[in-house]
């Protein structure tokens, strides 16, 4: 509660001033540093709510911050970029969270299971800072009809808005 309440206070004061945003991160369960890509967070949805997500839910809810950044590990064997449930269903749906949404660096050069068109799917705006292979597997994946233009439009969309904001 201490840490959403904070970040809520801190992004309300840096997103007072003209053209200022705030990013709050890793989105989430980021619990350590040593092998942060590969860790698998095992986690129960009452504990993932009430312990882990309960500081970003005060925080978007109170301040709409102008980006999250997800984290590198998986959560329930599901890297958070490309977890529809939590970027998607939960930051957006249910906290109602306006923002931009972007990965961690590199996050999709440790493994095929996790992707760019992975990410934009699950509600990623931008794949940071982006690698020739993420633009391969965009490309691959629009032309296959597994990425489909209406999601890649709705990042596009939410990414100028940022811009406009900033």
């Amino acid at each position: 509660m201490l840490s959403g309440e904070m970040a809520a206070a801190i992004t309300q004061g840096v997103q007072g001033l003209k053209g200022c945003g705030t990013t709050i991160k890793h989105f989430a369960c980021n619990n350590q540093e040593d092998n942060r890509i590969h860790s698998n967070t095992v986690i129960s949805e009452r504990v993932l709510r009430e312990i882990y997500l309960k500081g970003f839910e005060i925080a978007v809810i109170k301040s709409q911050p102008m980006s999250m950044m997800t984290s590198y590990n998986l959560i329930n064997g599901v890297h958070a970029a490309n977890n529809f449930d939590l970027c998607t269903k939960l930051a957006r749906n249910e906290w109602d969270f306006k923002g931009l949404i972007m990965t961690d660096w590199y996050t999709t050069i440790n493994g095929p299971d996790c992707t760019a068109s992975g990410c934009m799917r699950a509600g990623n705006d931008i794949v940071m800072p982006g690698v020739p292979l993420d633009l391969e597997n965009l490309r691959r994946e629009l032309n296959e009809g597994t990425l489909s233009v209406n999601d890649l439009k709705k990042c596009v969309c939410r990414l100028v808005e940022t811009v406009w904001k900033s």
